[in-house]
């Protein structure tokens, strides 16, 4: 009998969205029940690159072109790149639910959901590309995202803190720019889109906030401290600012967390202009 270890390796590691989606149809059944086994003896296998269709090619992050917006192959660009977002996102999720065994229930079903609702967000952008003519794969992508997932793969902790507070957070910060940008040029079926993955997007990290918490309350562990800690170690790349102090406060960052992400992002510039040589 399946359980939900088996099912999400099986999602995570399917390469067609098809696929993926079918074993996340009895994932999410499954621990839609009042129980389900959730057996810790088996140890995660190490997946050095989750289930993925051979396109988009994956190219560094400084090769993927940025178009403007004003033109359909700009909107098409940016389309297309949140939809691999996206993909990767449900690939994220479900790497939670099958890598961190002896989780609350709870946590399951949280993690579970996210998928679900990520592979929504993956099927309307995939929509979208094909009314403007285009699909996904047509274009080159970036595979930053699961760079993270593997670098995060040894504690539930250090995940909850770097992928939903940090990679995903900053769909908070840049999405209604984009937004804004889209409706000024009149795709409001793109912004309506983009408008409920953000809605949806500010629960996802609320969900990440709550079990990064959980973790360091039941570690005895100070959250502020560990996050900075955690940020120092591996997401100095990776956060970038402004920040959406709104959208944030929202999902449940404290007023503490966004002074330390505001001070933490201008110690990373300075480092980082230390580091780079003067012409």
């Amino acid at each position: 009998m399946d359980d939900i270890f088996t099912l999400s390796h099986r999602a995570l590691t399917c390469c067609s969205f098809e696929c993926k989606k079918n074993a996340l149809a009895k994932l999410s059944a499954l621990v839609s029940q009042p129980s389900f086994a959730t057996n810790t003896e088996q140890p995660p296998e190490l997946i050095s690159d989750a289930g993925r269709p051979a396109l988009p090619i994956l190219v560094h992050p400084s090769q993927v072109a940025r178009r403007r917006l004003g033109s359909v192959s700009g909107r098409t660009g940016l389309i297309h790149a949140v939809a691999h977002i996206e993909f990767n996102a449900v690939n994220l999720a479900l790497d939670a639910v099958y890598r961190f065994r002896g989780m609350p229930h709870d946590y399951y079903r949280d993690w579970t959901r996210v998928a679900c609702e990520e592979s929504v967000h993956f099927e309307l952008l995939v929509h979208r590309l094909h009314e403007l003519g285009s699909d996904y794969g047509a274009l080159p992508a970036h595979g930053g995202m699961w760079e993270m997932a593997v670098a995060t793969n040894y504690d539930v902790m250090v995940r909850m803190a770097l992928v939903p507070r940090v990679l995903e957070a900053r769909g908070l910060d840049v999405t209604p720019a984009m937004i804004d940008k889209l409706t000024k040029h009149g795709d409001l079926d793109t912004v309506k889109i983009f408008k409920r993955i953000l809605r949806e997007e500010i629960d996802h990290v609320r969900i990440g906030n709550r079990w990064f918490q959980a973790v360091c309350e039941s570690r005895n562990l100070e959250p502020t401290d560990i996050f900075g800690n955690l940020l120092r170690k591996h997401g100095r790349i990776a956060l970038r600012g402004p920040f959406n102090r709104e959208a944030r406060l929202e999902a449940g960052f404290s007023e503490a967390e966004l002074l330390e992400l505001t001070e933490l992002e201008q110690e990373f510039k300075k480092e980082f202009a230390a580091e780079s040589p003067s012409v």
